[in-house]
């Protein structure tokens, strides 16, 4: 997605639709290069659990987006439906504690 670089963010956030997924989906934000990202995305997949991957490595109105729906500044962001998990320490302690599978119950 282009920005017209006489908008302001507010404007081009406001304009900019982040990948949506099902009430249970999981996306995973990265950029690169991101060796918590590429942790996660194992862990994930030694889970067995499908993700939808957004890589904004250059991509400054969706890291803007990002910030605004996680709070978070930092990568990877892994959000389960509508709910901000975290990163990657996050995703690790949800799994080990075992609410990984009951956020993707839910």
């Amino acid at each position: 997605m282009r920005v017209d670089p006489a908008l302001d963010w507010e404007t081009a956030i406001s304009d900019y639709a982040m990948p949506t997924t099902d009430a249970n989906g999981v996306t995973l934000y990265t950029t690169e290069p991101c060796g918590f990202c590429r942790q996660a995305k194992a862990l994930l997949q030694a889970r067995g659990v499908d993700y939808q991957e957004v890589n904004l490595a250059k991509d400054p109105v969706g890291r803007a987006e990002l910030v605004a729906l996680t709070g978070q500044m930092t990568f990877p962001q892994v959000v389960i439906g509508k709910r901000a998990v975290g990163g990657f320490r996050e995703l690790l302690e949800a799994d080990r504690a075992g609410r990984l599978a009951t956020l993707l119950a839910a």
